[in-house]
């Protein structure tokens, strides 16, 4: 067991919420992802010292934050935070939160749209080995964010279609030195049921599901070390994942600072708190009751 606390009964971990980019600048980052990609701006903002502080960045007072969601308006924002550089940009494949993946309505579409872009694609889209009915496409935006934007061409009750050109994070994928640990922390702490261990070319994989579609990816990366992280601030690059938690209460006393009222996106006046995963990945929860209820 990871801790003395007992596994959930029920899973308690709900959907992502929200995905958090530290980035060395904001500047580009707006016109790129309003333009081709059709996200729209839900908040500029800085980050107050309660919010910093719970996410155990306080270095982070004071800095501005970009708040960008689809165009559906589905409940899952992207968040950008300026910070200073540490360490260079993070790889693709990195112990800890790493790529976020996003539901698109027509990748071929999409890579048509990107030509000449703020984007960089790596690699077009193409069929996923052993997931025939995603066509996905891999990419790195202006600030050095890395993406997966999947179409997902058939409907699956597990994964969350696309309602706009570009919809929402539906998974979040994390880097582990040790698999098996990463996936038993996350069914011990939050009752949350996992896919057999896979070997696709290039990475050994499984995926811990969640609800309303969403899952986390965890990518089996033995002998890599963590991102260097600057002290008081978030580690470069996607450095943390937000997700509703219905039982918010049992995992205060394990998070790393005081939670604090969310005052933006995803879930403004909702309880919000960080916990550390077992790969070092920062973890917030959302209580899905408002404050106080």
């Amino acid at each position: 067991m990871i801790d003395d606390a007992p596994t959930p009964s029920a899973p308690v971990l709900g959907a992502i919420r929200a995905v958090t980019f530290a980035v060395p600048d904001l500047a580009g980052v707006e016109a790129a992802w309003t333009g081709p990609m059709g996200y729209e701006v839900v908040r500029h903002e800085t980050v107050s010292a309660a919010t910093a502080n719970a996410w155990g960045a306080p270095a982070l007072t004071g800095r501005p934050i970009l708040i960008l969601g689809p165009a559906s308006g589905e409940p899952t924002v992207l968040r950008f935070v300026q910070q200073p550089e540490a360490g260079g940009a993070p790889e693709r494949h990195a112990i800890g939160w790493s790529v976020a993946e996003l539901t698109v309505q027509d990748s071929d579409a999409l890579h048509a749209r990107l030509q000449d872009s703020a984007f960089t694609i790596h690699a077009p889209p193409h069929t996923v080995p052993t997931y025939e009915y995603l066509r996905a496409m891999t990419a790195t935006g202006p600030a050095g964010e890395h993406l997966n934007l999947t179409w997902i061409t058939e409907l699956r009750p597990d994964l969350a279609v696309a309602t706009s050109f570009v919809g929402r994070c539906f998974i979040a994928v994390m880097g582990a030195p040790d698999i098996q640990e990463a996936l038993d922390y996350y069914r011990e702490t939050f009752g949350a049921a996992a896919s057999p261990i896979r070997q696709l070319p290039g990475v050994r994989l499984a995926v811990v599901v969640l609800n309303d579609g969403s899952k986390i990816e965890i990518d089996d990366l033995p002998g890599l070390a963590a991102r260097a992280t600057a002290d008081g601030f978030l580690p470069p690059g996607l450095a943390m994942v937000s997700f509703e938690c219905s039982d918010f209460a049992r995992f205060t006393g394990r998070m790393i600072a005081a939670p604090a009222v969310g005052a933006f996106e995803p879930m403004p006046g909702r309880l919000a708190g960080v916990m550390t995963g077992a790969a070092g990945e920062l973890i917030e929860l959302i209580d899905v009751r408002e404050a106080g209820a």
